[in-house]
């Protein structure tokens, strides 16, 4: 077996893209481990975001696959009057790299850039900044363990949710 490769990373990064855009939840969750990470964190000043989910703000931080899944159901019971109707989005992934490669685990950077639209209010609003991405292989694929999204254009018109990220 080797290391994750580029076009591996791609691949994983392009199709958590399509299957959020998609809301097809429960296949972007099989992409997630048990015991995955999501977190992005708040900026302490201009130049640094926060260091510690938790002891310090986060935009958003989900320990463990389970709690992604409570918001997922949130989000489809109707529920989150703050998450309805859900708006459309479009993400678009580049500059992937590969930090650093095993047999059973990688660390992925990328650039993101998501289109949203908000089907109640008529506007649109791009959300952008880079991901971190922790890689784990488990049997015959790779999965999230850690996905750190930091968000680069905070001024947030809007509530911003896990898919609009």
């Amino acid at each position: 077996m080797s290391g994750l490769t580029h076009q591996d990373a791609e691949r994983l990064l392009y199709l958590e893209a399509h299957l959020l855009d998609e809301r097809r939840w429960d296949e972007w969750l099989d992409l997630y481990t048990e015991d995955a990470v999501f977190w992005t964190p708040a900026w302490r000043n201009e130049d640094e975001p926060t260091a510690s989910p938790d002891t310090e703000l986060s935009l958003i931080y989900y320990e463990g696959r389970s709690n992604l899944a409570d918001r997922v159901w949130r989000l489809r019971s109707g529920l989150s009057v703050a998450s309805t109707p859900i708006q459309r989005t479009a993400h678009a992934i580049s500059n992937v790299l590969v930090e650093a490669a095993t047999d059973q685990a990688a660390k992925v950077k990328s650039s993101w850039a998501t289109h949203v639209f908000n089907p109640r209010r008529k506007a649109q609003h791009v959300f952008f900044g880079r991901y971190e991405h922790d890689l784990r292989r488990e049997g015959d694929r790779w999965r999230v363990a850690r996905k750190k999204i930091l968000l680069l254009n905070d001024y947030i018109p809007t509530v911003v949710d896990f898919y609009m990220l």
